[in-house]
Order: structure tokens, then C-alpha cells, then sequence
């Protein structure tokens, strides 16, 4: 599960064997884990987080997103 980026508590990770699943990043931290599709950027699950964490955590992979697109695209060959 490689990570990609860390920003303060949070970390990005990728799974490497998902399937067929759209580009999507998930994002650890020590309450929980959430995961957002890329494209277009969507909370796709959240386990633990609340609501305020995810708003923050969405905002950062606004602000990293082309970043995490390309990071994607790089472990996952497609």
C-alpha cells in the first residue's frame, strides 16, 4: 500500500490489487480512514471521521488533485 502524500496527521495511500474500482486515493489517520473517488472528487467511505475531518480532507484532495491523479495512474498503469 504505497503512500503518496502525508499532510499533517493524514496519509495517502493507494491499495495496489483493487480491482476494477475508478482512481480513487485513501486517506488514514489516527481516528479513522476514508476513501474519495478522483474523478470526480466524491467521498466514497468513511470509517470513523467526522464530518468536519471530512470536509478538511476533502479540501486537501481538491488542493492535491492532479498530484493523485497522476500518482494513480503511475501504481496502477492505467
Amino acid at each position: 500500500m504505497p503512500t503518496v502524500l502525508r499532510i499533517e496527521s493524514y496519509r495517502f495511500h493507494f491499495y495496489s490489487d483493487e480491482g476494477r474500482e475508478p482512481p480513487h486515493i485513501h486517506i488514514t489517520t489516527a481516528d479513522g480512514e476514508c476513501k474519495f473517488w478522483l474523478a470526480p472528487v466524491r467521498l466514497a467511505g468513511n470509517r470513523g471521521l467526522s464530518p468536519i475531518i471530512i470536509r478538511k480532507i476533502e479540501k486537501l484532495v481538491f488542493e492535491n488533485l492532479n498530484f493523485l491523479k497522476e500518482k494513480y495512474h503511475e501504481i496502477h498503469g492505467s
